[in-house]
């Protein structure tokens, strides 16, 4: 059997720095205010793009307690261009996320099913939040792309998190 490297709430989080598709970087994970990071599999998804327009519909309310929301994939440039087409979001599109990466993420890592689907590797969905502090404080990861948190019950958890300084859990190892 294979073993996965995990991340590990409550931990302290090393800050990545992504390229936007506007052409800015944007580094996750360092300390100073909530972030959430969504990993999506890219232009190729359709799910993907629904389920980064149900994000942006709600970026508002996650925004106004104190959270900014970035996406990022494997895709080019070009690619994340098409998704920032279709789906038009408030928030950053992040591009080239990169093998050595994702496995650090612990993301799984799909290949695709055919040259017409994309042209490399992609990771399935992921969600990783640090708080304040750049501590790893939820993080969920999942194989297929139909699996995902629900927007408006991430925003009501995070809020009872926030309201009620709810602790970190599943820190055990």
């Amino acid at each position: 059997m294979k073993k996965t490297d995990k991340l590990h709430p409550g931990e302290k989080f090393s800050p990545l720095t992504f390229k936007q598709y506007e052409g800015d970087t944007f580094t996750f994970g360092e300390p100073g205010q909530w972030q959430a990071l969504f990993v999506y599999r890219g232009q190729h998804c359709p799910i993907c793009k629904s389920y980064l327009k149900e994000i942006d519909e709600n970026v508002h309310e996650l925004r106004e307690i104190g959270i900014s929301v970035a996406a990022v994939s494997a895709d080019t440039q070009e690619q994340t261009r098409i998704t920032a087409d279709a789906v038009n979001p408030s928030f950053p599109l992040l591009y080239g996320l990169d093998e050595a990466t994702m496995k650090a993420l612990g993301l799984y890592i799909s290949e695709p099913r055919s040259p017409s689907e994309t042209d490399h590797r992609f990771p399935e969905p992921g969600l990783i939040i640090v708080n304040a502090e750049g501590v790893l404080h939820l993080i969920d990861i999942s194989n297929a792309p139909f699996i995902r948190p629900d927007i408006k019950r991430l925003v009501n958890g995070l809020k009872f998190i926030l309201e009620n300084d709810y602790p970190i859990r599943g820190a055990v190892i």
